[in-house]
């Protein structure tokens, strides 16, 4: 059985189903959009690791969620579309598409693009890793974090923190835990240095437009939620 997550980004709700059942069926995980307008929101919660994008959709079109998409992550994207002259087949390319499938196509034929794709990005690589809470993005695999789409620049340890809670979300994480991982690459570091960490990482946040995602559970440690 395959392991891999699909993001179907349809409106047409037959084809999504159609769609979503056929690669059910061939072992794939597979979700569809179902808020149009938070496509980039749903995709980091699931973290797919190829997406199916539609051209024509409500809100903004596909085009928009694959811009956006690729500020986040470099997962393969397969445009589908009922619209397949050369000018939408370029455009899907030069917006970071990584292949093109015009309606109405064959499910082997999908099946057979997607199994290509997936061996070539995965194959010789690792898997991409997001980790997301209220527009807060955290790509593990290259140590990215965006808010609200926005880059956020952290040094080492602040990242290490924000990674750790993110890990957790909605669990309380000690302070004991937080500091343990920072010495997995520091010789030490002293409470009052993680309480420095912690005050930085909350003013980074709150200056990019997020507020209170990081609470402070006194005598226990912190929690993101």
């Amino acid at each position: 059985m395959n392991s891999y997550r699909i993001f179907i980004v349809e409106d047409d709700t037959v084809i999504a189903r159609v769609v979503w059942k056929h690669l059910s069926g061939w072992g794939y995980t597979v979700q569809c959009a179902a808020d149009f307008n938070n496509v980039l929101g749903e995709f980091a919660t699931f973290d797919p690791q190829l997406v199916l994008l539609d051209i024509s959709l409500p809100f903004f079109n596909g085009y928009h969620w694959c811009t956006e998409i690729r500020k986040l992550s470099n997962v393969p994207i397969i445009f589908i579309s009922s619209a397949s002259d050369n000018m939408n087949l370029i455009t899907a390319m030069n917006m970071g598409g990584d292949d093109f499938l015009a309606k109405p196509f064959a499910l082997p034929v999908l099946t057979a693009k997607i199994q290509a794709l997936l061996r070539r990005t995965y194959d010789f690589g690792a898997q991409i890793q997001l980790l997301e809470c209220n527009g807060v993005v955290l790509n593990a695999s290259d140590g990215t974090l965006r808010v609200h789409g926005e880059k956020v620049d952290l040094t080492r340890n602040e990242w290490k923190i924000l990674q750790l809670l993110l890990e957790n979300r909605e669990k309380i994480v000690s302070r004991q835990a937080l500091m343990t991982r920072l010495w997995e690459s520091d010789a030490f570091v002293s409470e009052n240095t993680l309480t420095v960490n912690v005050t930085r990482l909350r003013k980074k946040l709150e200056a990019a437009g997020v507020a209170d995602l990081i609470h402070t559970k006194r005598g226990a440690g912190y929690l993101v939620g």
